[in-house]
């Protein structure tokens, strides 16, 4: 009864177009007066106590960061370094496109921000050199989804402060996955420029590939910063990110010179909103996943899992389709926050690394990011490249199937999301 009222309340406050974070924190607060004889006053406590954790500081750095970087020209210089590595291949354009999203994601860890920077200068070039909508549409839109799996990854963040995970392994568990999917995506792309008679182009001379690589240093340095800084113990993840910030504001200002002194009050407050609505998301689903444990609600859906003699295999396959599902209709953060706390325990009684599980959801809400109704990636590459939603989703199908692939694939071959993780911090 408890957990039909709490879910039913948080489903139709969804259908009724209440905003995620206040239908979670509305339905559990009436759930808890109901159920419950806990005070009011607990609610705010929980409210402020949900965000008092270290690790949660991360996440307006990483934002404060890739705004930093994505304001200027960083996204160009990443586009021109990935062409004189890739652009003389057959569907080279598109195969750097889907290439410098790869990079850009690593520097940006947002996929709308990957998709609008890279689609902003490629889609058109894709075009005019004859290729097909759905090159120039189709693998910016899926390479761009990327963005929440390289880190820094603030989905692999929240994921990690839903659970109890550590960050800096999550962050390692993303880089192996993240490059899987984007090697799959340029597979396809090949494949298909092969197929209409593409052909091979001049390769770029090793002079030209240095200076293309020397323009993007800077930007690609950040990369380096957060994830050596992280491996090689110089930092914990947070103060990764606090680095990372004040390394692309200097960047940004003082190198690649893109960032006026007048730009700088607009960044920190665009970084701001995404920063508040984000944590707002966070503390809602922490009364939510409270109120879930106090009822033990997890415990209750665990038992009856195991009690149905499930192996993980299946259960995997579970999982999967759940959030497959979910990611139609839910952004990743919320998301996570909801399902997290009733999948994890039952994934670590059935012997499934929790690692591994973060990565297995977090490629499932980057899935989640190409499939309507709330496919962020692609309202945005639609309304970059002008075309329709629907003309949108038909050209994102080749490369969408690929990370469907890619999925299963992870899923089942957890040494593909471990092996940096356990060569790093051992186990």
């Amino acid at each position: 009864m408890v957990a039909l009222t709490l879910f039913g309340l948080l489903f139709l406050f969804l259908i009724m177009g209440i905003p995620i974070a206040v239908a979670l924190g509305l339905s559990t607060i009436i759930s808890l007066l109901t159920f419950t004889y806990d005070p009011p006053m607990l609610v705010a406590q929980k409210l402020f106590g949900a965000l008092d954790k270290y690790a949660l500081m991360a996440i307006p750095l990483f934002v404060l960061m890739g705004n930093f970087l994505s304001h200027g020209g960083t996204a160009k210089r990443i586009i021109k370094f990935a062409r004189s590595l890739v652009g003389h291949l057959p569907g080279g354009l598109p195969m750097s496109a889907i290439f410098a999203c790869v990079i850009f994601a690593a520097v940006s860890g947002s996929s709308p921000a990957t998709v609008a920077a890279i689609g902003s200068l490629m889609m058109g070039a894709i075009k005019e050199d004859g290729y097909s909508d759905s090159f120039s549409v189709g693998s910016i839109a899926c390479a761009g989804s990327l963005g929440i799996l390289m880190p820094p990854s603030i989905v692999l963040i929240i994921y990690g402060v839903t659970v109890d995970q550590s960050i800096g392994k999550l962050f390692m568990a993303g880089v192996i996955p993240a490059i899987f999917l984007g090697g799959m995506l340029m597979f396809v792309t090949y494949v298909a420029a092969k197929r209409s008679g593409r052909e091979k182009k001049k390769r770029a001379s090793m002079k030209e590939i240095w200076k293309s690589f020397k323009e993007a240093i800077w930007g690609l340095l950040v990369i380096l910063i957060v994830i050596g800084g992280i491996y090689g113990g110089l930092f914990t993840p947070t103060e990764a990110a606090a680095v990372s910030a004040v390394y692309a504001f200097f960047v940004s200002k003082f190198v690649y010179k893109d960032l006026s002194w007048k730009d700088i009050p607009q960044v920190i407050k665009s970084s701001a909103i995404t920063a508040a609505m984000i944590m707002f998301i966070i503390a809602n689903a922490m009364i939510f996943a409270y109120f879930l444990t106090i009822e033990q609600i997890p415990q209750a859906l665990t038992n009856w899992i195991i009690g149905l003699n499930l192996n993980k295999y299946y259960f995997l396959v579970f999982v999967n389709i759940l959030l497959l599902l979910g990611g139609n209709f839910m952004e990743p953060s919320s998301l996570i926050m909801i399902l997290a706390p009733l999948i994890f325990p039952i994934a670590v009684k059935l012997g499934i690394d929790p690692i591994h599980l973060g990565v297995i959801i977090t490629v499932n809400m980057e899935i989640g990011m190409l499939t309507p109704p709330v496919g962020l990636n692609l309202f945005v590459a639609s309304g970059i490249s002008g075309l329709s939603l629907q003309d949108t989703i038909r050209a994102s199908m080749p490369w969408f199937f690929a990370l469907l692939f890619g999925l299963i694939i992870i899923t089942y071959v957890p040494q593909i999301s471990l092996f940096l993780p356990r060569l790093i911090y051992g186990g």
